[in-house]
């Protein structure tokens, strides 16, 4: 599994511009300066955390590995690998919150680091100066943790779920290398995104976020239990068994396409509750609400950045961006093995 963000060499003149990739392979690896670029060192791993040995399993390959469809697993690789790499003492979240895969969220904080070294010389601001806001920053806190580690960046996470913000001011108060570095606050209103958070006279270097992308509880069962049913085929090929067909369970797919799925049933390896997988209007929805809301923080913030898991999504975004005044718009291309993502970096800075 790999990723890579990757910024066209050379910025057209134009007021705003997409980047494109350099070649048709750069988002099937990851940045190069990705932590986890080179798979998962479990022997390591597991010294750093000795819970992971549990769930560390023989894969087809003859490699060690574990069962990614286990949610307890994914937990227990996540907090040995945030241990290992960004020399946290303990990580843990509460059960059902989004439990993310640490190297393509390490992807996006490079790549935010690449736009910021376009407008520092081409070096990479470090340090406690370089501040961002992470929105939505969830209960697991990954990004300031990457973040601050990497670069010695300072961060401000805020979310609308009180349970997320509890764990994550609980992540960095019990680790001294996190805690000067991050600061976390609820939003009181739950239909606005900056507005409510960033205080007057306060200068963010960045924005960042991973936006709900589904548009109802229904629209995330579904796409869980999709990724649910192609992990349960990934661990059969990693064992060497052939999948078993259910003739029954697909008849009844075709025949009740109509009929919402049961949520409760659906478990997904990363989890994730309704606040963290959707939202009215989906992914577009939240986005064209950030870009106008950007407009009354354009002098408080240098870059405005967002995940956009959809391609189809890119063009009405950049429309709405453009209407709205920003000097600059930049397109940032990842992948994840066979998976293509991206995010979005604008600013109103001359």
């Amino acid at each position: 599994m790999t990723a890579r963000s990757k910024i066209d060499a050379e910025y057209r003149n134009s007021p705003l511009a997409i980047t494109k990739p350099a070649n048709s392979n750069a988002s099937t690896s990851m940045h190069t300066r990705n932590l986890h670029r080179n798979g998962y060192p479990m022997a390591a791993l597991c010294q750093a955390h000795p819970a992971l040995s549990g769930y560390v399993i023989n894969a087809k390959s003859g490699k060690k590995s574990i069962d990614f469809a286990n949610q307890d697993a994914v937990k227990a690789l996540n907090a040995a690998l945030l241990i290992h790499y960004y020399g946290l003492k303990t990580w843990d979240i509460p059960n059902g919150y989004l439990c993310p895969p640490v190297p393509g969220r390490a992807d996006y904080i490079h790549g935010i680091a690449d736009v910021l070294a376009r407008s520092n010389g081409g070096v990479i601001p470090k340090g406690d100066e370089v501040k961002g806001l992470d929105v939505g920053i969830g209960a697991n806190a990954i990004y300031p943790i990457i973040g601050s580690q990497s670069y010695g960046w300072q961060f401000v996470g805020s979310d609308i779920d009180a349970v997320s913000v509890k764990s994550a001011k609980s992540i960095a108060n019990k680790n001294p290398k996190l805690s000067p570095l991050l600061s976390v606050r609820k939003q009181p209103n739950k239909a606005k995104i900056f507005e409510g958070i960033i205080q007057p006279n306060e200068h963010f270097t960045f924005t960042m976020c991973n936006p709900p992308f589904h548009k109802s509880a229904e629209a995330a069962a579904l796409g869980s239990e999709r990724k649910a049913i192609g992990l349960k085929g990934n661990k059969q090929k990693r064992s060497g068994k052939k999948p078993r067909v259910d003739i029954q369970a697909n008849t009844n797919a075709h025949t009740s396409a109509k009929a919402k799925p049961d949520i409760s049933s659906v478990k997904l390896n990363f989890a994730g509750t309704g606040n963290e997988l959707w939202c009215e209007g989906g992914e577009l929805a939240f986005i064209q609400r950030m870009i106008i809301e950007s407009v009354a923080f354009k002098t408080q913030v240098d870059w405005f950045t967002c995940l956009v898991s959809k391609s189809d999504h890119l063009k009405p975004i950049e429309t709405s961006i453009n209407y709205y005044g920003a000097t600059k718009f930049l397109k940032v291309d990842m992948g994840q093995g066979q998976k293509q993502s991206r995010f979005v970096a604008w600013t109103f800075v001359e």
